[in-house]
């Protein structure tokens, strides 16, 4: 897979008052994603052509792939496949980034949600909607130690789509 052919579809940028390093074990442990997001429990093998799974409470793998560039605790790039019937078929893997600076007492985190193809915009309102409860959550992790409880279905627009591709959803 070329990842120069990705172009970010969605990007985000916060700042969190912490280190790189605290962001970086929040992003890839599973002791911390579970707090924030959603009980996903992050599991990354940290090197290039290492695997990336996010498993559910119940041990289901929701999200699998493939690590592209680590270089802790400042980039990590990954291969983000949820694990939906058909999804990756049709719609070809989506990769994300994440660009941890410092920025003076805080850390600037970056996401990008990159695609090598269009993507319409039904289908990417499941991200931008979920990217920010995530990531404001892991925040709020890591700043006081509580996550936000935020509840969230897929949105109705992004299901209908998906399912007019002939691609199914739990």
């Amino acid at each position: 897979m070329d990842i120069k052919k990705f172009k970010p579809a969605i990007v985000y940028t916060i700042y969190i008052a912490s280190t790189p390093g605290q962001v970086w074990q929040a992003l890839t442990t599973a002791e911390f994603s579970r707090q924030y997001f959603s009980g996903f429990a992050i599991e990354a093998e940290l090197k290039v052509g290492g695997a990336f799974v996010a498993r559910a409470s119940d041990g289901s793998v929701h999200i699998s792939g493939e690590v592209f560039e680590c270089d802790p605790p400042r980039k990590l790039t990954i291969t983000w496949n949820v694990n939906w019937p058909a999804l990756v078929e049709k719609l070809g893997p989506t990769l994300v980034t994440y660009e941890i600076e410092q920025a003076g007492d805080a850390v600037k985190l970056t996401m990008l949600q990159s695609h090598d193809r269009d993507i319409s915009d039904d289908i990417l309102s499941g991200g931008r909607q979920g990217w920010p409860a995530i990531l404001s959550s892991l925040k709020s992790v890591l700043e006081n130690g509580k996550p936000l409880a935020i509840k969230m279905q897929p949105p109705q627009r992004m299901l209908a789509a998906l399912k007019a591709m002939g691609i199914g959803t739990p």
